[in-house]
């Protein structure tokens, strides 16, 4: 099995992001959707001009978060900010996603799906939702439905449904991630039992509200070193 890929999401501060150097990570996740980790086109320029010098020899790639965006906005973002994922957060249709990709051919597309207490993908039977995005997105995330918004609610969803969408995702080529309430303490036991393709992690690595380069450093080596 390749080794899963780590994304941090959230970052906001440059001194932060400095810090976190060292670390092999794979991707920085940037929010520009409603949220207390939200940050401006210009904030975005200025953290990602750090990932260029990423002191593991491969910078991290940059993952934009967004929330039903319009492609004006998109278009207006990337003008400013050089991502290379656009990870879409809210009720994008494959529809519309197949537009971003077809808009933005240099940045790859992820599509998060919301997965409810029950197991079962917001809106839709999984394995058909998964079907439906099949060659619209280039990856298919994993979050738990939050009810009050998009994700980000530091809750994790039911695993043992992990199998399912990640077999209806290997059919079409799509790798899968995994969010949702996962830290330090758990993310070993999630890769061990079910094997996403990566992992997404932001409150999980926090203290205070805060990026902490401990739980940032712990939960990575516990990815890297199952």
């Amino acid at each position: 099995m390749a080794e899963a890929l780590v994304k941090i999401c959230g970052l906001q501060d440059v001194e932060v992001l400095k810090s976190m150097k060292r670390l092999p990570l794979d991707y920085i996740g940037f929010v520009f959707a409603p949220s207390r980790r939200r940050v401006t086109a210009e904030q975005a320029a200025l953290l990602a001009a750090e990932l260029s010098g990423w002191e593991t020899g491969k910078a991290p790639g940059a993952a934009g978060v967004f929330v039903n965006p319009e492609l004006e906005e998109l278009q207006k973002l990337l003008a400013v900010v050089p991502l290379d994922v656009i990870q879409l957060h809210g009720q994008e249709s494959p529809d519309y996603c197949r537009e971003v990709k077809l808009a933005f051919p240099q940045v790859k597309v992820w599509k998060a799906l919301s997965v409810t207490g029950s197991g079962q993908a917001e809106g839709a039977e999984g394995q058909s939702l998964v079907d439906s995005y099949a060659g619209t997105v280039d990856a298919l995330l994993l979050d738990t439905y939050d009810p009050q918004g998009s994700g980000g609610s530091g809750r994790t969803f039911d695993w043992g449904r992990i199998p399912f969408f990640r077999e209806a995702a290997a059919r079409h080529g799509l790798p899968l991630f995994v969010a949702g309430g996962l830290h330090p303490d758990n993310v070993g036991e999630l890769l061990r039992d079910y094997s996403p393709d990566g992992v997404d992690v932001s409150s999980g690595v926090e203290s205070s509200g805060v990026k902490d380069i401990a739980k940032m450093t712990s939960f990575v080596e516990r990815v890297k070193q199952s």
